[in-house]
């Protein structure tokens, strides 16, 4: 310290001489990142931040959330560049854009996936399928290991039997594909690829039917909508006098309630999986056992006129519930269970004006897509079904829309999901009404994927044998 210089004097020079190191730093890291850039390309960088040295703008990303990504896109447009868990990122948002992107795979980008994921599902799976082989397995996970084991007996089995062309399960198929292609699977890239479609098809669509039991929820005149269009397909019984409890799987007391707990929150950060918790049952039978017998309607008593149990529904009938299929598109719509992906640049390439370098990590975003698209005939941010009863050409849309994502590695399950969400909204509209069990409306939480950060709480309600039209 100076002579005759005291402390109280001293500590705002220090400060100020603090800010001064820390100011230097950054525009360092800054310019570090600027010269980066590829020299032989005239476009310039993405505009955006690096944030602070080694950290970039990660603290920032942990803390704000998906509001990070919003407020930087209204800052620096759709094409911006960040820093995030220790590598250059440029955040992707539009549908020419990310077209370029989805399209551009094995030639401008390739796929890129967190080492967790990577443990978890393994190396040989289609979402690690490039690059260096990770072999090394997660330890202390039982349950994979518990699955490997069964699966690994199942695969044997196939293999000793003469292989027929056809394909009776998913094992049948992936073992065939591979000779398609003159080769064939490791045990240890059967095992994966397996476990990945049971793991990856799980969290994905639980994601999504909590969304839609959520989204139906703030919206009920969707769910009388659903029932009047399956009653115009003779799907759902209007005859006020129906006793329901006559049919399978139909419930019997209108007084009895259901609380059940649909969770999509992570209990261990170290396992990301999205859970269904137990049904509790309040005296009332389970949706998927037969319903039981009723007093007041013996099995063989005949129903009254006009009245009849809704027949299994088939493909088919499915396809032509054109109003449905809008709602499950909408809830994919607003609530994307997979907020985006990543790639890595193969190659310098030009987008929106922008370079984005080789060797950059490329995050596109499927939910600010779905939400800055301005083709839909209604307000982006609202939840209309209707939106997609319009025609529009294919070539405007495409890209505008992709829950599923697109190009190379664009859903291999996305009919079987919307599927199920199908029969899953039919099953809830058609069996009960549902309330929330806490005061509020859950908060969603978007990564890993779309979820309520403390569960979805519901109360159930089977619908009364008389009033099966009521809401």
């Amino acid at each position: 310290m100076p002579a005759g210089l005291c402390w109280p004097a001293a500590a705002p020079l220090a400060l100020l001489f603090l800010a001064l190191v820390l100011a230097l730093c950054r525009l360092l890291w800054a310019l570090r990142w600027s010269l980066s850039r590829d020299r032989t390309s005239a476009l310039p960088l993405p505009k955006g931040s690096m944030g602070w040295p080694f950290f970039g703008e990660t603290l920032h990303w942990l803390l704000q959330g998906s509001r990070f990504h919003s407020s930087r896109r209204e800052r620096y447009g759709n094409v911006f560049k960040t820093h995030l868990l220790g590598r250059p990122v440029v955040r992707v948002t539009g549908a020419e854009n990310v077209r370029k992107i989805l399209l551009g795979e094995h030639t401008l980008v390739s796929a890129q996936w967190p080492q967790s994921t990577q443990i978890l599902l393994g190396s040989h799976t289609l979402l690690g399928s490039t690059g260096d082989l990770h072999r090394q397995r997660r330890k202390g996970i039982k349950a994979r290991d518990m699955l490997h084991e069964f699966m690994e007996r199942a695969i044997q089995e196939k293999l000793q039997r003469a292989m027929s062309e056809e394909h009776s399960d998913a094992l049948d198929f992936i073992i065939n594909s591979a000779k398609e292609h003159g080769r064939e699977f490791t045990m240890q890239e059967l095992k994966e690829s397996a476990i990945e479609l049971i793991f990856a098809a799980f969290f994905t669509t639980a994601s999504a039917s909590t969304s839609l039991i959520l989204l139906l929820l703030k919206h009920p005149t969707a769910i009388e909508k659903i029932r009047q269009e399956l009653a115009s397909h003779e799907l759902y019984p209007q005859h006020q006098n129906c006793p329901m409890a006559l049919c399978p799987g139909a419930g019997r007391d209108s007084e009895q309630q259901l609380l059940t707990t649909v969770s999509n929150a992570h209990e261990d950060q170290n396992q990301p999986s999205d859970h269904i918790e137990e049904t509790e049952l309040g005296g009332g039978c389970s949706p998927h056992l037969p319903a039981p017998l009723d007093p007041m309607h013996p099995p063989n008593s005949p129903q009254p006129q006009g009245c009849r149990c809704p027949p299994d529904i088939s493909l088919e009938q499915l396809s032509r519930l054109r109003y449905l299929d809008c709602v499950v598109k909408e809830v994919l719509r607003v609530l994307p269970p997979v907020s985006g992906g990543y790639r890595t640049a193969l190659q310098t390439f030009e987008l929106d004006g922008y370079q984005i370098p080789k060797g950059w990590s490329v995050m596109y975003s499927i939910r600010d897509t779905h939400e800055t698209a301005a083709i839909y005939h209604s307000p982006p941010g609202g939840f209309d079904p209707d939106r997609f009863s319009v025609t529009q050409p294919e070539a405007a849309g495409r890209f505008h829309y992709i829950p599923f994502g697109g190009g190379a590695r664009s859903c291999i399950g996305k009919e079987l999901a919307q599927a199920i969400l199908k029969l899953l909204a039919i099953e809830l509209v058609t069996t009960a009404r549902w309330e929330l069990a806490t005061p509020t409306f859950p908060a969603m939480q978007t990564v890993p994927i779309v979820h309520p950060v403390d569960g979805l709480q519901l109360y159930f309600h089977p619908l009364h044998p008389s009033h099966g039209g009521e809401a």
